[in-house]
């Protein structure tokens, strides 16, 4: 006694959702801000059901980092990535993530002097900040010089000039410091010959002879100014001496000759 009807109802097919691998993003030095350099050259989308014409579209792909600041293995927000073909339209793609580092960035300290000095069997220098100045900090970061730390040394103790001065214990400070790391131009000063006295050389009297020569004795000759554990001593074996004139007079000047260092901190010396 009855017939059925023709029914219909309504549902909803919802887009189905495809990932994306092989996008990757590039490390970087810190530079203040979360851009990232991404590439999608091998690109693959995973979840396209088999017979379906999908392709990936990587052209207009940018990243950001999660954050600015200096990091490694960062998450990196890839936007930009498109899909395309006879069958796009059932499918929505998820935007991927990718994972990069941002590395502190390098400044550069100018105007730092070191001073020179006389030899003095240490290798310690003397710097002066005064003059200094720091290039490369990023347009509004807080980054200051700290140099409570600082000590200087030369490459070695001995006299020369132009010599390397190595500066550490250089640092920053600020808000912003932990995103940098300093480095300095090469700084280089001379260190010169520490001036010794001979001592206990004694000139004797003598009859007028019309000559200015004068005998000296040597025996007891010592040096003044030797820094202790130094290797030096005083050569005599040519040394001579000269009265000022020939002429006859009391407490004469008696200018000595030909004295020499020898030992091996010698070249580290001369002689008054």
């Amino acid at each position: 006694n009855y017939t059925l009807a023709a029914f219909t109802s309504t549902a909803n097919i919802t887009a189905k959702q495809l990932t994306v691998s092989g996008i990757t993003a590039s490390n970087k030095n810190y530079d203040r801000s979360r851009t990232a350099v991404v590439q999608g050259g091998s690109a693959e989308l995973s979840g396209v059901i088999s017979g379906d014409i999908v392709t990936v579209g990587t052209s207009s792909i940018t990243g950001l980092f999660d954050t600015a600041l200096v990091g490694t293995n960062k998450t990196v927000q890839i936007a930009g990535v498109t899909i395309s073909g006879a069958d796009a339209g059932n499918y929505v793609v998820v935007q991927p993530t990718a994972v990069a580092s941002i590395s502190t960035k390098t400044i550069t300290v100018s105007g730092v002097t070191a001073s020179n000095k006389e030899y003095d069997a240490l290798r310690t220098a003397t710097v002066s900040f005064g003059s200094a100045t720091i290039s490369g900090i990023e347009t509004g970061d807080a980054v200051q010089l700290d140099i409570t730390g600082v000590t200087a040394q030369f490459a070695n103790k001995s006299i020369g000039v132009n010599k390397d001065v190595t500066i550490t214990g250089l640092a920053l400070s600020g808000a912003n410091a932990a995103n940098y790391q300093v480095v300095y131009k090469r700084q280089t000063a001379n260190i010169t010959a520490k001036q010794l006295t001979a001592t206990n050389i004694t000139a004797a009297n003598k009859e007028y002879d019309r000559g200015v020569t004068a005998t000296l004795a040597l025996g007891s000759a010592g040096l003044d100014g030797v820094i202790a554990g130094d290797n030096v001593s005083i050569v005599t074996s040519s040394a001579t001496g000269a009265f000022a004139s020939k002429t006859v007079a009391n407490g004469k000047t008696v200018t000595v000759s030909g004295l020499s260092l020898s030992g091996g901190d010698a070249a580290n010396y001369t002689l008054a």
